[in-house]
């Protein structure tokens, strides 16, 4: 072998190392807040209100809900908005994802969750679980990237529906026949 057919054979290793190395520090993220979350739901101490704040408390650094907010106007919307405009939907929509979030929760009983192997999709990573009960197998699939050296989950995709998408669609909804005062009404109600 010629020595540049080992230098691109070097770093063709290097990169799958790294690759695989990003792939399960963002999936031993999940598993570990995950696990988190679930230890918490099950005390019997604590007061739901108590276990809300335990819950954000772990589910926050995970989640860039500005990146979220962002992605759900779109290019469309969200470069006419003015700073104050984007400040005001962002703190909206996190109030919504979070309230949302938790009331799901609330609902949990005895449910597993199973992990299949994580994906590369270009610079991100998804990672593919099944939430299990008695009855039924829900698909999520958690979308991460990386952000200044941290995994961060950009978008959830459920029973194949990308919250992302979803959200944009209601928002661009309300948009195309109201204003953008009409959309924060809604989103604040």
């Amino acid at each position: 072998m010629k020595p540049l057919s080992y230098a691109l054979l070097s770093l063709l290793i290097v990169c799958q190392s790294a690759m695989a190395e990003n792939k399960a520090s963002a999936e031993k993220l999940l598993k570990e807040n995950l696990a988190a979350v679930f230890v918490i739901l099950q005390k019997q101490d604590l007061d739901q209100d108590a276990k809300n704040n335990e819950i954000i408390d772990i589910v926050n650094p995970m989640f860039d809900f500005s990146l979220m907010a962002k992605l759900t106007l779109g290019k469309k919307y969200w470069p006419g908005l003015t700073p104050e405009q984007k400040e005001s939907f962002t703190q909206l929509f996190i109030k919504r994802l979070r309230a949302s979030y938790l009331d799901r929760l609330t609902l949990y009983t005895d449910e597993k969750v199973l992990y299949e192997s994580s994906v590369k999709v270009k610079q991100k990573i998804h990672i593919p679980t099944y939430l299990v009960s008695q009855d039924q197998k829900i698909s999520i699939i958690y979308k991460f990237y990386n952000s200044d050296s941290n995994w961060k989950i950009y978008d959830l995709e459920i029973q194949g529906v990308s919250l992302i998408r979803s959200y944009r669609s209601q928002f661009h909804a309300i948009l195309r026949t109201g204003t953008f005062d009409d959309l924060l009404t809604k989103l604040g109600s």
